[in-house]
């Protein structure tokens, strides 16, 4: 018998049972892709992340992401819950410190940064690409389960990556955004055609004046219906919105998703421009709520 350590771990929070749980097996040398599927599955979390040595230069591990249906490219709130992991193992929330994580689509740091009462982690994601989508937007709303009048036109519909691609759509307002009710099957097969993971709906006409961002996040094509609070759709969020001249530079800027599914978590996003590049940095707190073994 095989045993792994394995950990159910809420991030983008810093309360137990509420923002975006992941799961995380730090030492997953031994087990194959197909294992590592079938660990996911049993966790049913959105997301899996599997550490293991990284063959890579100046990266501390590789991770790999499962969804309970498939493996995925990137995924940033399971990078964070990998993150927090080896910070509880190293004690790295004494001192400033970076972890760097080799993924599918490129090496993405993490820093620690000691605020208050917790720990907070900020990952720099990779370099962001924003594109046009040529859509019909009655057919859009149908599958999203909103009407063509919610959508705010005054920005446009297009895909944005920073790991994954993403469809961001601007909605007129967190009403909106929170009726949504999709067609899953449809978009499911929608998204797959396109070659999308998650349809991204957002909001700069938030309730709160502490809030900037209001978002929900649909991802059919992978397995998860809704995702509660998602690392690497706002980080696109945030590459599209710099891009249509809606932010500045250096800003941090407070996302605010999960209400719709009891999970409320926070995302801190900053845009910077260093050298004629965009980068992207999310980041969040998290908090173990499960640590156990697994055996095979």
């Amino acid at each position: 018998m095989r045993n792994y350590h394995i950990f159910h771990i809420d991030t983008f929070t810093d309360q137990a049972f509420s923002g975006n749980p992941a799961g995380v097996v730090p030492n997953a040398e031994g087990l194959t892709s197909s294992e590592m599927q079938q660990i996911a599955s049993e966790m049913n979390l959105s997301e899996t992340a599997f550490l293991l040595s990284s063959t890579r230069d100046k990266s501390d591990y590789q991770i790999k992401f499962f969804t309970p249906f498939c493996e995925v490219d990137f995924c940033g709130h399971a990078t964070l819950a990998a993150a927090w992991v080896v910070a509880q193992k190293f004690d790295l929330k004494s001192s400033s410190a970076v972890v760097t994580f080799a993924t599918n689509v490129g090496s993405v740091p993490v820093e620690f940064k000691q605020e208050e009462d917790h720990l907070l982690m900020i990952m720099t994601q990779v370099e962001p690409k924003v594109k046009p989508v040529d859509i019909d937007y009655d057919q859009l709303a149908s599958m999203l389960g909103v009407s063509v009048t919610d959508f705010d036109l005054q920005l446009p519909i297009k895909l944005a990556f920073t790991g994954n691609w993403h469809l961001v759509v601007p909605m007129k307002d967190q009403a909106s955004i929170d009726q949504a009710s999709p067609l899953f099957e449809e978009l499911k097969w929608w998204n797959k055609d396109i070659g999308i993971v998650t349809n991204h709906l957002f909001t700069l006409n938030t309730k709160d004046p502490m809030v900037d961002i209001y978002t929900r996040d649909f991802a059919p094509a992978v397995g998860v219906n809704e995702d509660p609070v998602t690392g690497s759709a706002n980080g696109a969020l945030m590459s599209y919105l710099y891009m249509e001249g809606q932010l500045r530079e250096s800003n941090q800027y407070r996302i605010i998703q999960g209400n719709s599914q009891n999970r409320p978590g926070t995302v801190l996003a900053t845009i910077i421009k260093r050298s004629g590049h965009i980068q992207v940095k999310v980041g969040g707190s998290a908090v173990t709520t499960i640590k156990g073994m697994i055996t095979l």
